[in-house]
């Protein structure tokens, strides 16, 4: 990773450049550690199939989304109207962010405000890639054999309606994709979501992400996927709990391409 020179608009600017899309890294991506990995996997595969592409580095913000959600309307239109200023002065057309979070944002949110883009998850990007032959990835290799199950994030799934996209990226991979008790339409919320992750738990029986982490280890799989920063968080901390770290991995979809492809 040392040696991948990741470009800044600004610096893309200076030199008369435009780039094909904009990587909206998002504060998760940025400041945890282990989201950061998340990152550094999908730059990976920016950097091995030739995309070209630019972050905002510093001048990027929080897209607001924890604000609004936890009901400080102020804050978020601030936010929101800094970095649109910072990306209609770019003139930014395509973004492509691994947050779900920060994707419902820009793509629902923004247009109100006045910031109008193209905005891709993650997986939808690297699919629309292979479709158009932009990219091919490897078949088979080291997860054939390995059972494989999807959390479906709430702000890509249920929210925006995709379920498709990572789900094809992972049969690529010649694993096994096994289906949980509550998938697709019926997924469940790792704990997480509408600023959920900032404040103390209410009064229950159980813990979110401890109920979806067991619903996940009743399936069997030696690999729980999945497409935001936030759910790999929870979910991890779930098998944290259920002592089972050793046996079940928690990984982006992101990270198991880099790996697919020896990335």
């Amino acid at each position: 990773m040392s040696s991948i020179q990741v470009p800044t608009m600004a610096q893309m600017a200076a030199n008369g450049q435009t780039p094909d899309v904009l990587f909206w890294v998002g504060c998760a991506g940025s400041f945890d550690q282990r989201a950061q990995k998340i990152t550094k996997a999908f730059v990976k595969i920016l950097h091995h199939f030739g995309i070209s592409y630019a972050v905002l580095g510093g001048e990027e913000m929080c897209t607001g989304d924890p604000a609004r959600r936890a009901g400080n309307e102020m804050v978020f239109q601030m936010m929101a109207q800094q970095n649109i200023a910072t990306l209609n002065g770019y003139g930014v057309k395509k973004i492509v962010t691994a947050c779900p979070h920060c994707f419902n944002t820009l793509k629902n949110e923004y247009p109100d405000l006045g910031g109008v883009y193209e905005v891709l998850h993650h997986t939808q990007f690297l699919q629309q890639m292979i479709d158009t032959g932009r990219i091919q990835l490897r078949e088979g290799g080291v997860f054939k054999g390995k059972k494989i199950t999807f959390h479906d994030p709430c702000y890509l799934a249920r929210a925006n309606g995709e379920y498709q996209a990572p789900r094809a990226l992972l049969e690529r991979l010649d694993a096994e994709l096994i289906e949980m008790e509550n998938s697709r339409q019926r997924g469940m919320c790792c704990g997480a979501g509408g600023a959920q992750i900032f404040k103390e738990s209410e009064k229950g029986d159980m813990e979110v992400h401890h109920k979806r982490a067991d619903e996940a280890l009743g399936t069997g799989a030696h690999i729980i996927a999945a497409s935001c920063p936030f759910c790999t968080l929870m979910i991890t901390d779930g098998i944290k709990h259920r002592e089972k770290e050793a046996q079940v991995k928690v990984m982006d979809v992101a990270e198991l391409i880099a790996q697919a492809e020896d990335l």
